[in-house]
């Protein structure tokens, strides 16, 4: 094999993939400020969800952390394997975030915590995912889209409040830490990065009989944004729909949990989301 070969192997490696949504974290800055924010301890066990070329791997690796490192993207195994394959503390897991039960690749530990430079095409789906994994997750540190942090952390009466910004309210306490430009970044998006911090807690398990109906409540809600939470409501599909009916209407629902008919998801606070689910149970 050819050195030409090789570096030529190299390069093809390193290009960032369109479809994957790959950009990778490059500015030496950019990765302390992650690492430190993230402060790995000798011993715990940090999931790392698309290690990319591995910038964060490698400072990860050298904490002294059991690091267990995520790539879908096949061409990048080689490569991360080359670079890790000989240190006792890394494992590399070739599979889909999207997929993976993040709960047993941890073991023998019962706890992780996550790290992450998600890519902004399916960073809300793998937030949920590792939200539904809680039980054997503790904290949560991503970099994600300005604009989708925004979302995540935005308040009652915001105009970014949403779907995935009552969700993650539910089940986590949130701190924004920092913003990362695009040049941080090859390539480099056309967009600001920020990173976040997500402390998992108890949530709302305690709350309501059933948090199924806390997500379908909430995504109906804000079905359509311009509309009030009754007309929403009102045209919520099966099988919420059915369950709202049983319980006399969503006029009803809404009555009892003390919520004005003509108010608007985005308005609602996370006690009020659960009165509301609380009516339903």
């Amino acid at each position: 094999m050819t050195e030409n070969f090789v570096r030529s192997r190299l390069i093809n490696l390193i290009r960032a993939k369109k479809n994957l949504g790959q950009n990778f974290l490059t500015d030496q800055e950019a990765v302390r400020q992650m690492i430190e924010a993230v402060a790995p301890r000798e011993g715990e066990t940090i999931i790392e969800i698309g290690a990319g070329h591995g910038a964060l791997t490698r400072r990860l690796i050298s904490s002294g952390a059991q690091v267990a490192a995520i790539e879908f993207d096949r061409d990048l195994v080689p490569l991360l394997v080359e670079k890790f394959g000989g240190y006792g503390n890394f494992k590399l897991i070739e599979a889909d975030a999207l997929a993976v039960d993040f709960c047993s690749i941890i073991g023998p530990e019962k706890k992780a915590r996550v790290v992450a430079n998600l890519p902004y095409n399916i960073s809300t789906a793998i937030l949920q995912r590792l939200i539904e994994h809680r039980h054997c997750l503790t904290e949560i540190t991503l970099i994600l889209q300005k604009e989708v942090v925004d979302r995540i952390t935005a308040p009652p009466d915001s105009r970014e409040r949403g779907f995935i910004s009552v969700l993650v309210e539910a089940y986590c306490e949130t701190e924004k830490l920092f913003d990362i430009a695009p040049r941080s970044s090859r390539p480099a998006p056309k967009v600001w990065s920020s990173v976040v911090r997500l402390t998992l807690r108890r949530g709302v398990a305690a709350a309501v009989s059933d948090e199924r109906v806390l997500r379908q409540v909430i995504s109906a809600a804000f079905a359509q944004r311009r509309k009030t939470i009754l007309n929403n409501l009102r045209s919520a599909p099966s099988p919420l729909q059915e369950t709202i009916s049983n319980h006399g209407g969503a006029s009803m629902v809404l009555c009892q949990a003390e919520i004005e008919l003509q108010r608007r998801a985005e308005t609602l606070t996370l006690d009020e989301w659960l009165r509301i689910v609380r009516e339903l149970g």
